[in-house]
C-alpha cells in the first residue's frame, strides 16, 4: 500500500499545510510549475517525490526534472506531464505516450482546474490536482490524496487548502 499526495502549480509557494500532507504520504507527485528550486528541496526533505517541470520552471528545475515521467506504483502505471490538454482533447504528444506505454493514470497540471475523470475511451484515470500555490486565477488551493493498494485506488480525497487570496 502507498499513500500518494498529488499537487501542481505551487509557483514557488509551499506552506505548513502542504508539508503536513506530504509528511503523511509515502510519495508526493508534483505535476509541474514548482516555481522555485526551494519548493523541490523542501518536499524532498519530507517525502519521496516524483515530479516534472512545468512551463514556468527555470533551467535549474529543468536540469533536475523531466518533461514527463512514466513509472509503476503498486502494479499501476502512471504518466505524469505538466500540460496534457483537457479531458475532451489530449495533446498529440500525450496521446502518443498513452498509446505507447498504456498507463492506468494520467497526472497533469497547468490549468489550475481540479479535475478527476475516468476517460473510458482511453482506459485511463485523468487527475489534475488544481493549483496548490497562491498565484494564478484559481480561487481555492487544492491537492488530491489517495491510497494505492495493489491495483486499486482507494480513499481518494480532494484537499482544499483555502482561498488563495487570503494567504
Amino acid at each position: 500500500m502507498k499513500k500518494i499526495l498529488v499537487l501542481s502549480d505551487t509557483h514557488g509557494y509551499i506552506d505548513d499545510r502542504i508539508e503536513e500532507y506530504a509528511r503523511d504520504s509515502d510519495e508526493v507527485w508534483h505535476a509541474g510549475d514548482f516555481g522555485s528550486f526551494e519548493v523541490l528541496k523542501r518536499l524532498k526533505k519530507i517525502s519521496f517525490i516524483r515530479g516534472v517541470y512545468g512551463n514556468i520552471d527555470n533551467h535549474f528545475l529543468r536540469k533536475s526534472l523531466s518533461e514527463f515521467e512514466i513509472f509503476d506504483v503498486e502494479k499501476l502505471k502512471v504518466l505524469m506531464i505538466h500540460i496534457a490538454g483537457n479531458t475532451k482533447k489530449l495533446l498529440p504528444k500525450v496521446q502518443t505516450l498513452i498509446n505507447l506505454h498504456k498507463p492506468n493514470i494520467l497526472i497533469c497540471g497547468h490549468s489550475h482546474i481540479l479535475k478527476i475523470k475516468y476517460l473510458k475511451s482511453k482506459n485511463i484515470l485523468y487527475l489534475n490536482p488544481g493549483a496548490a500555490g497562491k498565484f494564478g486565477f484559481h480561487k481555492i488551493r487544492t491537492m488530491i490524496k489517495f491510497e494505492i493498494i495493489n491495483k486499486e485506488i482507494e480513499k481518494m480525497n480532494i484537499i482544499e487548502l483555502g482561498n488563495r487570496s487570503k494567504i
